[in-house]
């Protein structure tokens, strides 16, 4: 860190992907920014998010691919080296050590403030430190909150006695439990159970709706339930908690069943249990309540990211604390819209690119927010759903696709499992959302956001030649299919 300082043109609560990106494009600009953060520099994605699960995915991914290809198929028949797996997760953790990140943020320049960070009125910020220091900043231009979300736990009967696995257990866990339960139907819950049946876990998932991805296009649940339940997954849908038991510090838990999928005081028993039922925002102790806003709760901000409700216009939330959109990639996105709609106003500009695409305002939360989910098979989204361009009013037509009959896709991998769709709105004759579910389909997805982000009309897509032959071929399907 360099020399002290009080006084900041901007001060960040939260040193995760999203307050880092935002105080760089602040300080890119000719800004001084402080960083404030209470854990690990690098946040939740670099440490117990993003990065740890995909790295414990890979290799399982790695080895489904090589058994659908013949040729390697026998020599991938035997089970993951666990240790090397986990060994490899711990080193893209930095074995949960920030140091470089700590590096990386002076080498930008970048202030750094570790404590725990509350507002305290009008641009200013309180930091107590771990030995109990407190010391009071004070922003010229902005403050933002980039402190992101945590795992959200139902109030279950037993449940704290009980030590649950949450999303951060879930990717640092330094032994395959004989035995998991996993409740909840999300990205979080199939990618662990993806995970850890593969690396020799007794996996149960237990969902409290009738299908999985319940926020993507129904066929992507449906094909990833299919490929869990190969795997060995037992999948009980319609069936929610009730109580969980843990009657010895070491010992088993015994959760307690209620639903259509689960009979007359069914329980089941397991070794842990992860509960990935949702986020909630880390704001609860920031401070908000200081400056008119009710602590605990989400930011509702506009385009620009800018915190409404607040006089002065100097407060701004970025990432998930603002619960547009809760992934990584979209919360950056965020940071550097708002960094640049700070500078802009630090020095005085009008802010001249505010309609929808402009360079001060997040379109793409709503419009064009691409996700992967890394299950075997993975899915990759962007735009809109069927049912959600429909309830929004608009006039679609719907292309579906198999995409195991693409010659790339079949050259991929023996017994191809896929599906593409694209949504198109027709008075408007451009893609407004686009979903692929197949083994390497995340490699796919750029293309479809590029469509979909651009409103590239439909007769021009079809002058975009797939090379041939790859799974990218898709795309060629689709137009033939929209054009009958």
């Amino acid at each position: 860190m360099g020399a002290a300082m009080d006084v900041y043109d901007v001060i960040v609560l939260g040193a995760g992907p999203v307050g880092e990106n935002l105080a760089d494009r602040a300080h890119a600009a000719g800004l001084s920014a402080v960083i404030v953060e209470s854990e690990l520099i690098g946040g939740e994605c670099s440490y117990w998010a993003c990065m740890p699960s995909k790295a414990l995915l890979r290799p399982v991914i790695a080895r489904a691919d090589a058994r659908r290809t013949p040729g390697v198929q026998q020599a991938a028949a035997g089970p993951l080296d666990v240790p090397a797996v986990l060994a490899n997760r711990d080193a893209f953790t930095s074995h949960w050590k920030d140091d470089g990140q700590a590096q990386w943020l002076e080498s930008a320049g970048i202030d750094l403030v570790r404590g725990h960070g509350r507002i305290d009125g009008p641009r200013k910020v309180t930091v107590t430190a771990p030995d109990g220091q407190r010391r009071t900043l004070t922003a010229r231009h902005a403050v933002a909150v980039c402190t992101g979300s945590r795992a959200a736990l139902p109030e279950l009967r037993g449940l704290a006695d009980a030590r649950p696995w949450t999303s951060r257990e879930a990717t640092s866990a330094q032994h395959v439990p004989g035995r998991l339960a996993v409740v909840g139907g999300g990205v979080v819950a199939v990618e662990m159970a993806t995970a850890w049946r593969a690396l020799g876990a007794e996996v149960t998932l237990l969902v409290r709706g009738r299908g999985l991805l319940p926020r993507m296009e129904p066929f992507a649940g449906e094909l990833v339930a299919e490929a869990l339940t190969e795997a060995g997954v037992v999948l009980r849908t319609d069936t929610s908690v009730t109580e969980v038991r843990r009657s010895e510090p070491a010992g088993p838990v015994t959760l307690t069943l209620a639903g259509d999928g689960a009979g007359a005081n069914a329980t089941i028993e397991a070794d842990e249990v992860l509960f990935a039922t949702g986020r909630a925002p880390r704001t609860d102790d920031i401070g908000l309540e200081n400056v008119g806003l009710r602590p605990g709760t989400w930011l509702d901000v506009d385009d620009t990211c800018q915190v409404r409700g607040v006089p002065g216009g100097w407060l701004y939330a970025a990432g998930d604390s603002n619960h547009r959109a809760l992934l990584t990639h979209q919360g950056k996105y965020q940071a550097r819209i708002a960094g640049a709609v700070i500078a802009a106003r630090a020095q005085g500009l009008p802010l001249l690119e505010t309609d929808p695409w402009g360079a001060h305002v997040a379109t793409a939360d709503t419009a064009g927010a691409p996700q992967v989910v890394f299950t075997d098979p993975e899915v990759a989204a962007v735009g809109l759903t069927a049912a959600d361009a429909e309830s929004a009013g608009r006039r679609i037509r719907v292309v579906d696709q198999d995409l195991g009959q693409v010659a790339g896709a079949s050259l991929y991998a023996d017994g191809y499992r896929g599906r593409a769709r694209m949504v198109v709105d027709l008075d408007r004759d451009h893609l407004i959302g686009v979903t692929f579910v197949g083994p390497a389909v995340g490699e796919l997805l750029h293309s479809a956001s590029l469509a979909v982000v651009a409103e590239i009309p439909i007769e021009r897509l079809w002058h975009a030649v797939p090379a041939y032959p790859t799974i990218s071929e898709v795309w060629l399907r689709l137009l033939e299919a929209y054009r009958g």
